[in-house]
């Protein structure tokens, strides 16, 4: 069962990624991912410790941007793979109830991760983004339908990048599952409840998935 938002944490320093997804779940975030880069292993596990802790106190799921060992360590709900590096080596190393999401742009990533039985996947970027560099191309509304509309699954498709409130609407219309939004929930959690009240979502109506 995958929760329909997803909050990527935002931040300029560990500390804010903390504080925002303290923020986060308390303003109702089902899911939140605790997405550091340029960090050490020993300071990003002491991050995650962090963030479990206040995810468990809210009853928010907690996925680990990238590193599978650190998701285990801290008992996470999961791991978030943005490169196409091997599910399948992660499975190996997380608890069997534990979920892997993994990145894409194209339909041949989306195929390669479906093959590798991801739990989720997300399509990215929606549109291109003031924070982040060396993005893969833009996919927009015409890339997600006609992605969906070939790939034809029912593992969850969560689009991210750039997404705003405005855009909830159409970005289902497409087929998506959901989304991950990071920009606009930090600047105003406030926006949680709106997002979550345009995809229906709730803590009891989830997306699900079930394994053949």
């Amino acid at each position: 069962m995958i929760p329909k938002l997803h909050y990527i944490s935002e931040g300029n320093s560990p500390k804010e990624h903390i504080e925002n997804i303290q923020k986060a779940c308390s303003s109702g975030a089902e899911l939140v991912q605790l997405h550091l880069k340029n960090i050490s292993e020993k300071k990003h596990l002491k991050v995650a410790k962090e963030a479990r802790e206040i995810t468990s106190y809210f009853q928010t799921r907690l996925i680990i941007s990238e590193d599978f060992k650190i998701a285990r360590a801290v008992k996470a709900d999961g791991v978030h793979l943005e490169t196409m590096a091997s599910s399948m080596k992660a499975r190996i190393h997380l608890y069997t109830w534990q979920i892997i999401g993994g990145t894409a742009n194209t339909i041949q990533d989306c195929v390669t991760l479906l093959g590798e039985q991801v739990d989720y996947i997300t399509l990215n970027p929606f549109r291109s983004s003031a924070i982040e560099d060396n993005l893969p191309p833009v996919l927009g509304l015409n890339g997600y339908t006609a992605i969906l509309e070939t790939l034809e699954t029912e593992t969850p498709i969560i689009g991210t990048g750039g997404i705003t409130t405005a855009d909830v609407e159409d970005i289902l219309k497409t087929g998506v599952s959901g989304i991950g939004v990071s920009e606009e929930i930090t600047r105003n959690f406030d926006t949680i409840k709106t997002f979550n009240q345009l995809l229906s979502a709730s803590s009891t109506e989830e997306q699900r998935h079930t394994f053949e």
